[in-house]
């Protein structure tokens, strides 16, 4: 009896021990394997931009789509880019101020909130407003057409839909993503004037003088690039989510929040990077 315990035991010890020494093991190949799907879905998500550019260029043009997704990613968004620039501008005027004042240097207010909204807080905010405005409902609208069949419709009638859904969007994302930019940083710059000017009693001219001493083009360029890269990037992972939406019940709204994430996280990312280069 002793000795058959024993054994047990002894067996029981082994398949611990084996069970201890495979852990790695599987530790190592599930990395593995979502180390191979990320670097796929990399490939993918390159293949899917590459073949909407090429696309553009191939005619015919779609201008009348391209001129309603500008309606409804610049248009639409025009009214929460207002707003979001005016209180940014406001918050700004009013902390700028009081960390100014600390080192009596009240009369570089106007410098301090035009570049930072020229140069970071204008494009990184506005494209947070489009992507949660437009960039969520981008992918929403294709993932019901995956889900519903309306894409495999259009291959069935030798309609491309990469040409006719996805290019378009990143055209008007393009062309509207430097405006709404161009908007936030006016309204934010004169939302700081409001408090700045007339309510902390900033002198007017030396805000506005302090502003003209202080940014260049380059500030300016740099802005316009990060609002054009950033006017792809919403359009490119809202397109690519709800084009690759799973047919099922849940697809069309996890489709939606990646690409709500994930433009949230590439715009950041991209955005260290430019400034890194520009600067």
């Amino acid at each position: 009896m002793e000795k058959v315990d024993s054994q047990l035991e002894n067996e029981r010890h082994n398949s611990l021990g084996t069970s201890i020494g495979a852990l790695p093991l599987t530790l190592c190949a599930q990395v593995g394997r979502s180390f191979i799907h990320l670097i796929s879905e990399m490939g993918k998500m390159f293949t899917f931009l590459f073949s909407a550019i090429l696309w553009v260029f191939t005619p015919p043009a779609q201008v009348h789509l391209i001129i309603r997704h500008i309606k409804s990613i610049g248009v639409d968004s025009f009214l929460v880019v207002l707003l979001s620039g005016v209180f940014t501008g406001m918050v700004l005027g009013l902390q700028g101020y009081y960390t100014l004042r600390k080192f009596q240097a009240e009369t570089w207010l106007g410098s301090a909130v035009a570049l930072g909204l020229l140069r970071e807080l204008g494009p990184v905010l506005s494209a947070f407003m489009v992507t949660g405005r437009t960039g969520s409902a981008m992918a929403a609208e294709l993932g019901t057409m995956r889900v519903t069949e309306q894409i495999d419709a259009l291959y069935s009638m030798a309609i491309n839909p990469i040409k006719y859904l996805v290019s378009p969007r990143i055209i008007a994302g393009l062309i509207s993503m430097p405006l709404l930019t161009a908007v936030f940083d006016v309204v934010g710059i004169y939302g700081a004037y409001m408090i700045g000017v007339g309510l902390l009693g900033v002198s007017s001219g030396s805000y506005f003088s302090g502003m003209e001493t202080s940014v260049v083009f380059m500030d300016v360029y740099s802005g316009f690039l990060k609002s054009l890269s950033f006017g792809l990037i919403i359009t490119w992972v809202g397109c690519y989510k709800g084009f690759y939406a799973l047919p099922m019940a849940t697809g069309v709204s996890k489709a939606t929040t990646e690409s709500v994430v994930l433009s949230f996280v590439l715009i950041l990312v991209w955005d260290y990077f430019m400034t890194s280069i520009l600067l």
